[in-house]
């Protein structure tokens, strides 16, 4: 039976504009009859991938997201002396190994972004130096560098899909929802000014600068499920560099947050309550706990409270939905950030 491993986190933001919209304004959802605060799930999972957490302890099994992959190609290249050229065509034709080069591209710049792994970056690395050494083109043989099993920890969580090549596309072994918070919200502006300081106020006494800014605050609810065992699949098996994949992803889950506005906010947040979940059931959100906003003025109190009842319901009429449970619960201060990474790696 597949393992599953769920995580219902809530956490509070102050004052804040992590992810925005198309108009500069924090993202927005309606629940319930109601709006919400919203954070997308991509931008959850930049914010957990490009952490420190995440490359301190993965770096080495970490791959990158880029479309510019033919730039250090193509100047690898020319530094070696090769001819301006044949260096554009033949980063043409590593970097299309990758996705679709965009027309008339000097650089060989991808028209999406591809996700590479460190043993592919590792090869065309190699393969640019040959050429460059040998001042010649690489031949068909050389050209496979795309690989289905390097291990790359971020690929084997998030995934990754090549709509020209599905033989190399990898399903995501982590499912992440868009945080969303518990209670209605109503988005507020923030006028502000600023000073000039070398203004003397002799001639002009007014501000140097003005604007405004779109903020809000809320406490958010986000489920994250891993299919532990597509997770060891996506690995090749290797069962200590997947517990080390789960520690890291659950630490930055638990600790990082999206970097949208940080400098203007320093919003900042670690998860005020987590629930983590093991077992063979069929795995299910309990963000229906959150249908009805809150609206007493506690709002962590109520809404741990409406996740362990809700989680309870569910139990009731479906039977254990989990087979363990582990909490942490910063409101109260029961449980301990070691006891759920201990719980989910174990």
């Amino acid at each position: 039976m597949t393992q599953f491993i769920q995580l219902h986190i809530l956490t509070s933001y102050p004052p804040s504009n992590l992810n925005r919209d198309d108009l500069g304004r924090p993202k927005s959802a309606k629940m319930g009859g109601f709006d919400r605060l919203r954070i997308s799930s991509q931008a959850l999972k930049r914010a957990w991938r490009t952490s420190e957490i995440f490359e301190a302890g993965l770096g080495d099994h970490k791959g990158i997201r880029t479309r510019r992959l033919g730039q250090e190609v193509k100047q690898s290249l020319l530094d070696a002396g090769v001819a301006e050229g044949k260096a554009k065509d033949w980063t043409a034709q590593i970097a299309g190994v990758f996705g679709k080069v965009k027309k008339d591209s000097a650089t060989g710049e991808l028209e999406q972004l591809a996700h590479i792994s460190p043993v592919e970056l590792a090869a065309i690395r190699q393969l640019t130096a040959v050429l460059a050494d040998e001042k010649r083109a690489p031949d068909a043989q050389e050209l496979e560098l795309l690989k289905k099993n390097h291990k790359a920890v971020d690929i084997a969580l998030f995934g990754r899909m090549m709509a020209s090549k599905p033989d190399f596309n990898m399903e995501a072994a982590a499912q992440v929802s868009h945080a969303i918070s518990v209670h209605a919200v109503a988005i507020e502006d923030d006028f502000f000014s600023a000073v000039d300081d070398l203004n003397t106020n002799v001639e002009d006494s007014g501000a140097g600068h003005i604007g405004d800014a779109a903020f809000a605050a809320g406490l958010f609810y986000t489920y994250v499920c891993i299919n532990k065992d597509l997770l060891l699949d996506n690995l090749e098996q290797d069962h200590e560099l997947a517990a080390k994949a789960l520690k890291a992803l659950t630490e930055a889950i638990l600790k990082v947050s999206p970097t949208g506005k940080q400098n203007s906010f320093a919003s900042r947040a670690y998860a005020s309550y987590v629930l983590a979940e093991k077992g063979s059931q069929q795995p299910r959100s309990l963000s229906v706990a959150y249908l009805k906003p809150i609206v007493e003025q506690d709002y962590g109190t109520v809404a741990v409270q409406r996740l362990q009842e809700q989680r309870r319901s569910f139990d009731s009429v479906y039977g254990a939905c989990a087979e363990q449970h582990c909490e942490l619960n910063a409101f109260t201060g029961e449980g301990s950030f070691e006891d759920v990474i201990q719980y989910v790696t174990d």
